[in-house]
């Protein structure tokens, strides 16, 4: 009896085990075996090209809805800025290399003009000079005799004129012969003339009329004296000339140049020479700036060549640039913006506000509490501005500073989503 009673119960405990275990299984989602006739049930339908499909489909909705929510005081923090998008001006240029050339409109050779011997130098190479600053001083007996020349002519004159006065007296009286009166005359013309031209003379040495008045009393040791001095504001930047040196009236002994204005010499390509003239506006940048912030110099075309090197097989063109900071220094390599053709284009926007999103260009529209980019077109581009032929209208607002932020937002939040866009 009690064996039968262990058999019951152990038969028990089996069929409600197999109970449980099938109740469990339907909770976890385990499908029954498919039927021998072949037929699919519905959990079949989820094969891995439909997963495939379903999951780019909501990658795609995903990237609809890509954008940075931002309040103002976020976007104050950021340093973002907006601006509406609208017509604008641009033009199509050339860029061409120049050459940064002392002004020779502006330079000066200086030659002693007599000769003699250098006895101060008080000028050197780089040294700025005003006008009428002594340079140099020599000692010229040539001059020493050119003044004593002078000073005995106006002796001459004054003497012949006063003999010319008594003799014209006296004839008027009919005391001396008409003869003697004429002779007098004459002598006082040709007096006048002898001393107009010892006059000349000086002012061609560089001396002026108030000198030449103050002559006759001047002390003697300062007839030889002769001062080399500045013909205009400028820098000296070359010196031929030492101290104790015998100098001819020829000698080059400083060269002075105003570098307050340079020239650039730009080299215009025989395919460019219809495009270049006289008066277009052209925009002059170093080509290896130290300073990349440096804005380039604004200026205008003043000359066109009529030749063509043969060395080269260009034409030179040149632009007056102004130079009172003296950044622009003579030798200097230069790239040349010259504005060929200017345009209206219906949207432009800066080029800097553009950024590479998957490889595609875009800008960040303001949408409204936040920023979503919008991929767009580029058109041509000049001066820091590109044309915007699609993907942006005009009066639609967007990002003109603090883009790669925006971008770095999105880029961090696609990272976390697990997206990776």
């Amino acid at each position: 009896m009690m064996k039968k009673g262990i058999l019951f119960t152990v038969a028990l405990l089996t069929i409600v085990g197999g109970i449980s275990f099938a109740t469990l299984g339907e909770k976890v989602g385990h499908d029954p075996a498919p039927e021998k006739s072949g037929k699919q049930s519905q959990g079949a339908d989820s094969s891995p090209k439909h997963e495939k499909a379903e999951e780019e489909a909501d990658h795609a909705d995903h990237e609809d809805e890509l954008r940075v929510e931002m309040a103002e005081a976020e976007r104050r923090k950021y340093g973002i800025e907006v601006a509406a998008a609208g017509p604008g001006k641009m033009a199509s240029e050339l860029i061409l290399p120049g050459e940064v050339v002392l002004n020779t409109d502006r330079m000066a050779h200086i030659v002693p003009r007599v000769p003699g011997v250098v006895r101060e130098v008080r000028k050197t190479v780089g040294d700025t000079v005003k006008q009428g600053e002594v340079m140099a001083v020599i000692e010229s007996r040539e001059l020493a005799k050119a003044k004593a020349d002078y000073l005995a002519a106006v002796e001459k004159a004054a003497l012949a004129e006063s003999k010319f006065r008594r003799e014209e007296a006296l004839w008027k009286e009919q005391i001396t012969a008409e003869m003697e009166y004429l002779d007098s005359k004459q002598a006082w013309a040709d007096a006048k003339i002898t001393l107009r031209s010892e006059e000349q003379r000086l002012h061609a040495l560089g001396f002026s009329h108030d000198y030449l008045k103050k002559l006759p009393k001047m002390p003697d040791d300062s007839f030889t004296r002769f001062e080399i001095v500045a013909p205009f504001d400028g820098t000296v930047i070359e010196k031929h000339i030492t101290r104790g040196e015998v100098l001819k009236e020829e000698t080059d002994t400083f060269q002075v140049a105003d570098l307050t204005s340079v020239w650039v010499n730009i080299s215009v390509y025989q395919k460019d020479l219809r495009s270049v003239r006289k008066g277009q506006a052209v925009s002059i940048a170093t080509g290896h700036d130290g300073n990349p912030a440096r804005t380039p110099e604004k200026a205008v075309i003043s000359f066109v060549s009529p030749l063509v090197k043969e060395e080269t097989r260009t034409a030179l063109a040149r632009v007056v640039l102004p130079n009172h900071s003296g950044e622009w220094r003579p030798g200097m390599f230069v790239n040349v913006k010259v504005t060929v053709e200017e345009f209206s284009v219906p949207v432009t926007i800066p080029k800097s506000a553009v950024q590479t999103l998957d490889e595609k260009s875009v800008v960040f529209v303001e949408e409204r509490d936040g920023f979503e980019p919008r991929q767009v077109k580029m058109g041509r581009s000049t001066n820091g501005d590109v044309e915007i032929l699609s993907g942006l209208t005009p009066g639609e607002r967007f990002v003109v500073k603090g883009g790669f932020t925006l971008k770095a937002q999105l880029s961090k939040a696609a990272f976390g989503d697990g997206h990776g866009h």
